[in-house]
């Protein structure tokens, strides 16, 4: 966690018992315009690769976590709250959760993520398949930097 996220987690916290699981990072694509999302009200939730966790020594997300969600800058932006982790292949997600994924339709939400995954995937030498497990998430925000 940067300086930026850890002085805005604790001016946020404001010296209570913090939370086990405080993470700070950045969604990937278009960091901004989905941290806009969120801050929006249009992004309730976000999926990731499941072999992704694995390859970066990451740990998988539980509803015990907070986010100090950054923009392409590495400014911190938002906080959320995962209420919400389900292991579900691509090609089985359902249409409610991509629509709270707040990026459009289901087949915009399929057509940006068969793309993102499929860049991922090649950078670490793997090959996109429709039924490649996802982790997905629903969270919740819980603050808006500087609103």
């Amino acid at each position: 966690m940067n300086q930026a996220a850890q002085t805005y987690w604790d001016e946020f916290w404001n010296g209570g018992n913090t939370p086990t699981s405080v993470s700070a990072w950045m969604f990937g694509g278009l960091p901004n315009e989905l941290a806009q999302l969120v801050i929006d009200g249009k992004k309730t939730a976000t999926c990731s690769g499941h072999v992704i966790y694995g390859l970066e020594n990451e740990p998988f997300p539980t509803t015990e976590d907070y986010s100090i969600i950054l923009n392409k800058d590495e400014q911190p932006v938002a906080i959320i709250k995962t209420v919400e982790v389900s292991y579900v292949p691509l090609n089985k997600v359902t249409e409610d959760f991509a629509i709270s994924e707040g990026e459009g339709t289901y087949e915009d939400w399929r057509a940006i993520h068969e793309r993102f995954f499929t860049d991922e995937l090649q950078n670490h030498g793997l090959v996109f398949s429709e039924d490649m497990l996802l982790v997905c998430e629903r969270f919740t925000l819980i603050d808006i930097k500087d609103k």
